[in-house]
C-alpha cells in the first residue's frame, strides 16, 4: 500500500511454539502409539488367521479322506464277494477281468458319486499287495473345476491322504487275503482366501474407526493430562504480575505426581508471599526509620543553626548569650552523638553484624553491675533502686555486656520516668526452663492504647512529653533486639499514673530454642 505498511501475522512462530508444547507432543506419542499397535494388528493378524485356516482345513481333508476311504473299501469288498470277477490278477490279466477296468467299473457307479459329495477334491486311489509297497492299480478322479461354490478357491498346499486294509480282493482263495487301500485328496475348494479378505477388510474399517476414536481420545487425554501445567503456568503468570495470593487448585482425582507438583508450588508462593510481606514491612519501616531520623536530626541542627546565627548577628559580644548558646550547642552536639551510636548500634542487631559471646555466667553478677552504674543516676533523681535477687547463683548462657545494655536501657528509663520519691525494683527468678528479670517502678506509666508501640524506633509516647523529649525512643527497639537474639521474650504491663513493670525472660539453653519463641 501506499499510504502505508502492514506487516503478516508471524505464524511461523506460533506453529513452531504448538509443535514444541507438551500438550503436541504428548498427543503425537499417544497417536504413534496407537497408530503402531493397529499396524502391528493389521500385518499379524491376517497371517495368523490364514494358518489357523489352513490348519483347520487340513484337519477336515483328513477326516474326508478317511471317509473316501472307508466307502470305497466296504464297496470294493462288496464287488468281490459278488464273484462277478476278481480284481487283482496274481499273474497279469486276462480278457474281460482288467484290473484298470474292474475298478474303472467302480468309477461309473454311485459309489463314485458318493465320494465326490464327500471328499470335494482331487481323489487319488492306490491298491498295492502289502503295505509300504508299490500300488498295483491306481485312478485318479479330478474333482470339477466348476465345483466350487461362489467365493471358494483351490487350495493347492492341501492333501491329505489315508490308508485301509481290504480283504478277499484276489480271484484265488490260496492268495493273501488282505490288500491295502490309499485314497490320496488334494486341492480342494475352501473359503479361506476370502475369509481372510473379508476379515481383514473388516479389521481395516475397524482401525480407521479405532483410529479416529483414538484421534478424539489422545486429544482429551492430552487435553486433560496438560491441564495441570497449564494451571501452573496461569498461577505462575499471576504471582508474576504481583498477585501474591494465587494458588494452583489442587483436584481430589488427580495423579499422586501432579498433586505432589501443585502442593509444593502452593508452598512455595506461600513462601514467596511471606517473604515478600516481610520485605514490604522492611522497606516500611526503612522508609519510617528514614523519615524518623531525618526529623531526629533536624531538631538539633535547627537548634545549632539558629544559635550560629544568633552568635554571628552580634550575640557573641554579649558573654552570658555566648556562654548561654554554646553550652546550647554542646548539649545538642551531645544529642546528635547520641543518637548517631544508637542507630550504629540498632543498625548493627539488625543486619546481624553483632555476635553474641554468650557464655555460662551468674545472672545475678550483671545484674548488679548495671544497678551499680544506674545508682548515682538514681540518686540525683531522688529515687530508690532496689533489687531482689536469689540466694543461690543463677548461672545461665548470656552475652553480659549486651545483657547489661538492655538492664542498663530499662532501668535508665525507669529513673527517667519515675518522680522525686518514687522507687524501682529490679527482681531475678530462677526457673528449670531459664530465668527472668523484672524491672518494675512507680513512674508516671503508659497509655494502654500506647504499649504496643514502645518498642517501635523513635517513639516516645504522649505523656509527660517533657521527659520523653529527652531521649531518641530507640532504647527498647535495641533491648528487644539483643532480646530476641538471645532467643528470649521481652514484655511490658503498665497502668498510668502506678507504674511499669518490664519482664525479660531468657532461656536456658539458647541453642535448643528458636527466635519464633521469642
Amino acid at each position: 500500500m501506499a499510504g502505508g505498511s502492514s506487516s503478516a501475522p508471524d505464524y511461523t512462530t506460533g506453529y513452531r511454539a504448538l509443535a514444541s508444547s507438551y500438550r503436541t507432543r504428548l498427543f503425537v506419542a499417544i497417536m504413534v502409539v496407537v497408530v503402531f499397535a493397529l499396524g502391528l494388528v493389521l500385518l499379524s493378524l491376517p497371517r495368523l488367521l490364514e494358518g489357523f485356516f489352513l490348519e483347520q482345513q487340513q484337519t477336515i481333508l483328513r477326516a474326508r479322506s478317511e471317509s473316501v476311504a472307508t466307502i470305497l473299501a466296504s464297496e470294493l469288498a462288496e464287488i468281490s464277494d459278488s464273484g462277478r470277477h476278481p480284481l487283482v490278477m496274481p499273474g497279469g490279466d486276462e480278457a474281460g477281468v482288467s484290473t484298470t477296468l474292474a475298478l474303472g467299473d467302480a468309477e461309473g457307479g454311485s459309489v463314485w458319486e458318493l465320494t465326490d459329495r464327500v471328499a470335494e477334491a482331487d481323489v487319488q486311489v492306490a491298491l498295492a499287495p502289502a503295505k509300504d509297497e508299490a500300488a498295483v492299480l491306481a485312478v485318479d478322479v479330478p474333482y470339477p473345476d466348476d465345483a466350487g461354490e461362489e467365493g471358494q478357491t483351490r487350495a493347492p498346499d492341501l492333501a491329505a491322504e489315508w490308508e485301509v486294509p481290504v480283504n478277499d480282493l484276489w480271484y484265488s482263495s490260496s492268495a493273501p487275503p488282505e490288500r491295502w487301500l490309499t485314497v490320496r485328496l488334494s486341492n480342494p475348494f475352501t473359503s479361506i482366501e476370502e475369509t481372510t479378505t473379508t476379515i481383514t477388510r473388516v479389521l481395516l474399517n475397524a482401525a480407521l474407526v479405532s483410529l479416529f476414536v483414538a484421534l478424539i481420545v489422545a486429544l482429551v487425554l492430552a487435553q486433560w493430562l496438560a491441564r495441570p501445567l497449564r494451571r501452573l503456568t496461569v498461577t505462575s503468570r499471576l504471582l508474576a504480575e504481583g498477585h501474591l495470593d494465587a494458588r494452583v487448585a489442587v483436584s481430589a482425582n488427580s495423579p499422586p505426581e501432579v498433586q505432589e507438583l501443585s502442593d509444593a508450588f502452593n508452598d512455595m508462593a506461600e513462601r514467596l508471599q511471606a517473604s515478600v510481606s516481610i520485605i514490604s514491612a522492611d522497606r516500611d519501616r526503612s522508609r519510617e526509620f528514614v523519615a524518623d531520623v531525618s526529623h531526629e536530626l533536624r531538631t538539633p541542627i535547627a537548634a545549632m543553626r539558629t544559635f550560629n546565627e544568633l552568635l554571628l548577628e552580634g550575640a557573641a559580644e554579649d558573654p552570658e548569650a555566648r556562654e548561654e548558646f554554646l553550652r546550647g550547642s554542646r548539649q545538642q552536639l551531645e544529642r546528635l552523638d547520641w543518637l548517631a551510636a544508637n542507630l550504629l548500634e540498632l543498625s548493627k542487631l539488625d543486619s546481624g553484624l553483632v555476635a553474641l559471646q554468650v557464655r555460662e555466667e551468674d545472672l545475678r553478677t550483671t545484674v548488679e553491675d548495671s544497678v551499680d552504674h544506674a545508682e548515682p543516676m538514681a540518686e540525683r533523681k531522688g529515687v530508690e533502686l532496689r533489687t531482689h535477687l536469689p540466694g543461690d547463683p543463677v548461672m545461665l548462657p548470656h552475652d553480659p555486656p549486651r545483657m547489661g545494655q538492655v538492664l542498663g536501657n530499662l532501668i535508665g528509663n525507669a529513673v527517667k520516668f519515675t518522680p522525686k520519691g518514687g522507687t524501682i525494683d529490679v527482681t531475678v527468678e530462677d526457673s528449670d526452663d531459664g530465668a527472668t528479670f523484672t524491672v518494675s517502678d512507680t513512674g508516671v506509666g503508659i497509655d494502654p492504647e500506647e504499649l504496643e508501640h514502645v518498642f517501635d524506633r523513635f517513639y516516645r509516647g504522649t505523656r509527660r512529653r517533657e521527659e520523653r523529649a529527652g531521649g531518641s525512643g530507640l532504647g527498647l527497639a535495641i533491648a528487644r533486639s539483643i532480646v530476641d537474639m538471645h532467643h528470649g521474650r521481652i514484655s511490658i504491663s503498665s497502668t498510668p499514673d502506678v507504674g511499669t513493670d518490664v519482664l525479660v525472660t531468657l532461656p536456658r539453653d539458647v541453642a535448643a530454642s528458636s527466635p519464633s519463641d521469642a
